[in-house]
């Protein structure tokens, strides 16, 4: 069963939430991130996704005594993203209690860098994110750098380079959707598990409701990735059950 993966994204020390990775486009839905976390635990989820925006932008941690803080409760298993250039910083976020660590823009900066950490810290502990928008003729290209950054290189061509070198977990999100609660990119995750069947996907963007978690599902997804439509308290408790009690 696909597994639901609420997410957290932190700027200033916040719970916020940006359409379509717009900092000029921000929402704040609380002030105590640990209070998120455990309104999340409470309804039985085992891994949360946190993100700083502050280092997605700026390369730094801005939010890690948050994150140490919300690593240390124990209430969840957390994998954490936002600025991870280098491998002190994937050190230090394991070494904090962070059951995985999310990698963006350096996979596409510094692949081989990035793929020594697959094999060091194992592939159960790195997840690949990858951030794209789809082109004039449909196909995926990456973002990077909080999405300020448009590349020309393909969503197929960037798993390609990591998969060699023990690639487990690829967290896929389609940026015109995130926010926006306009659906998830069906087609792209479909087209995602086909190609690259021995891949974990996680499916980040769009999601708005129970319909669209069993959608992905049957798409093969391994996990969906929900901010919005979680603190919109958009689902009932019971709907997200079936999706929060797996690992």
């Amino acid at each position: 069963m696909m597994q639901l993966i609420p997410a957290i994204d932190l700027r200033d020390g916040r719970v916020v939430r940006l359409l379509q990775g717009r900092f000029d486009a921000e929402t704040i839905y609380a002030d105590d991130p640990m209070s998120v976390l455990e309104t999340y635990a409470g309804l039985g989820a085992r891994l949360v996704h946190v993100v700083d925006l502050d280092g997605a932008r700026a390369g730094a941690q801005g939010n890690a005594a948050a994150i140490a803080a919300l690593a240390g409760s124990g209430r969840a298993a957390l994998q954490v993203g936002g600025g991870v250039r280098n491998r002190d910083t994937v050190k230090r976020l394991l070494e904090a209690g962070v059951a995985r660590v999310v990698v963006g823009s350096a996979a596409v900066s510094e692949p081989a860098e990035v793929a020594s950490w697959l094999q060091e810290f194992g592939p159960e502990r790195v997840v690949i994110a990858f951030d794209v928008r789809l082109d004039d003729g449909g196909v995926p290209r990456l973002a990077t750098h909080g999405w300020e950054r448009q590349t020309a290189l393909s969503l197929w061509d960037a798993v390609d380079r990591f998969e060699p070198h023990g690639l487990r977990h690829v967290l896929c999100t389609d940026v015109a959707r995130d926010g926006a609660l306009s659906g998830p990119n069906q087609a792209l995750y479909q087209d995602a598990v086909r190609r690259f069947p021995g891949i974990r996907w996680q499916a980040s963007g769009g999601v708005r409701d129970a319909d669209d978690l069993r959608a992905l599902a049957s798409a093969g997804v391994s996990g969906a990735v929900s901010g919005r439509a979680l603190l919109e308290k958009r689902m009932q408790a019971e709907e997200l059950a079936p999706f929060l009690r797996n690992e």
